[in-house]
């Protein structure tokens, strides 16, 4: 069902309060208001700003004297019974007092009126006694077919505006519709005016527009952050055995895999010594896969708010669903749900999100696969590790000798060296309990020093950068060599 047979379906089922957590305030009231009239029901909308309106009715005058939230409340209280009563931004005016108190009394009256209302807000801070009794509805995001139609509208409406030209192939079309997936309607809608506005036209060269502008959206809303990541595997040192796992699996998301039976996988998670390439890893599989990466940090989720933060889960969760086929990583898991492992003082906060995130990973259906990445074992709860929650779970050590040559023979081409000008036999043996990312920072620190005395950098140079500097396998030896200990008979080791 769409989102206006699922309201009135609430309606119908003699609900009285909903609840609507949105910044797309227009499509909730266009919900509410078809809704009321196929019922043939009053409507009437309530806002500090303007007071009491009907609204059924474009630009009807407002009840005089209502604009304060106790003067609002009960004026839709005296409503028609039956009537659809709407508020805008009421939870800001919840915090005690007089309003608090008429809304209580209006919902326990609710079952002898018939009157329903609906309160709509832009923050999901309304008081615990009314989220006992309202019934919270979410929005969905647009499918493919509604952001065509977006699309179009906003098409017409700005060439009554303005003539633009609009010439683009029906393949071009459908790749934009495709990367609108994800965004709310007044979002897809403010790109492809942004797109249009540039020079007055909308055609195939608008594609990485809408891209670039949806990564830049998305940013904006801090729940997730588009990755940029590889153009090859090669360049990518070591893995080999995460290589070959994701290649047998690179086609899984296709009707020719579910036909043969085969059942899309969903996750897996990176353990290793910090700084060996599981942030790298996430990046592989996204490469080897073709898929657009997201990066979610779970500390990032915690808000002030009571309920706000599992409510940022739960966007996140469902935002990443809506722009399937995608990649999602988790970054250091284990730092945001750590207490969900013990007694916290958080007032079980991080139980009840870990919780929602373990129902996720093991039911979610859309084709989203989750990088999850972790250094600290200690720290991450029993239940993420069993089986069936992630497909596999990996061990990123730190690089093998030959591994260490191809990092090297990596990071000096990206930085415009011919790898075979220095001896990567002796820069492998130099590096020996080395990391990939500490490598590249010998490299660079190499660069630097070179490119002060007025040189090039060689062989002889980056070994002098590598003594200089310890690796953390050697400050932190005992946690090394127990997380290398731990992983033995676990996991799958990734090279």
């Amino acid at each position: 069902m769409n989102d206006f047979e699922q309201f009135g379906q609430l309606i119908d089922s003699g609900t009285y309060c909903v609840s609507i957590v949105t910044h797309e305030e227009r499509y909730a009231l266009e919900i509410i208001r078809k809704t009321a009239a196929r019922l043939k029901r009053d409507m009437w909308v309530w806002t500090v700003a303007e007071g009491v309106r009907d609204g059924l009715i474009d630009g009807s005058p407002c009840i005089a004297d209502t604009d304060a939230p106790p003067a609002g409340l009960c004026s839709l209280a005296r409503a028609k019974p039956g009537s659809l009563c709407v508020t805008l931004d009421l939870s800001e005016h919840l915090r005690g007092g007089k309003a608090l108190r008429i809304l209580r009394d209006m919902m326990d009256s609710f079952h002898k009126t018939g009157i329903a209302i609906v309160m709509i807000d832009s923050n999901d801070n309304l008081p615990e006694v009314i989220k006992a009794y309202s019934k919270r509805f979410e929005l969905s995001f647009p499918d493919e077919e509604e952001l065509r139609q977006i699309v179009r509208a906003t098409l017409q409406r700005l060439n009554r505006n303005k003539p633009i030209e609009v010439d683009i192939t029906h393949r071009g079309f459908d790749t934009i519709v495709r990367n609108l997936r994800g965004l709310t309607r007044r979002q897809a809608a403010r790109i492809i005016s942004d797109v249009v506005a540039l020079d007055q036209q909308f055609n195939d060269d608008d594609i990485n527009v809408v891209i670039t502008n949806k990564r830049r959206m998305i940013q904006q809303g801090g729940l997730l952050e588009y990755m940029q990541t590889p153009l090859d595997l090669d360049e990518i040192g070591g893995m080999r055995t995460l290589k070959t796992w994701l290649n047998q699996r690179k086609d899984v998301f296709s009707a020719e895999a579910k036909a043969f039976g085969i059942t899309a996988p969903k996750g897996v998670l990176m353990l290793g010594v910090q700084g060996a390439g599981k942030s790298l890893c996430a990046k592989a599989i996204a490469t080897a896969w073709q898929q657009p990466l997201l990066r979610m940090d779970p500390a990032t989720l915690y808000a002030s708010f009571i309920g706000e933060s599992e409510r940022n889960l739960r966007e996140a969760l469902r935002q990443t669903e809506m722009m399937s086929p995608v990649v999602l990583w988790i970054d250091e898991i284990e730092k945001a749900f750590a207490s969900a492992a013990s007694r916290s003082a958080d007032g079980g906060l991080s139980q009840r999100m870990f919780g929602t995130l373990l129902t996720w990973l093991q039911e979610h259906q859309a084709p989203v696969f989750a990088v999850a990445t972790a250094n600290d074992i200690e720290a991450l709860p029993p239940e993420l590790l069993r089986k069936g929650r992630f497909d596999e779970i990996f061990f990123v050590d730190l690089p093998a000798p030959e591994v260490r040559k191809q990092i090297f023979a990596i990071h000096l081409r990206k930085r415009n060296r011919d790898p075979a000008k220095f001896n990567l036999d002796t820069l492998a043996e130099a590096s020996e309990e080395y990391s990939g990312s500490e490598i590249e920072q010998a490299v660079i620190a190499a660069l630097h020093e070179a490119y002060a005395n007025k040189s090039d950098i060689d062989t002889e140079r980056i070994v002098a950068t590598l003594k200089g500097s310890p690796p953390l396998s050697a400050t932190m030896a005992e946690r090394v060599a127990a997380l290398r200990q731990w992983a033995k008979g676990r996991c799958v080791p990734a090279d």
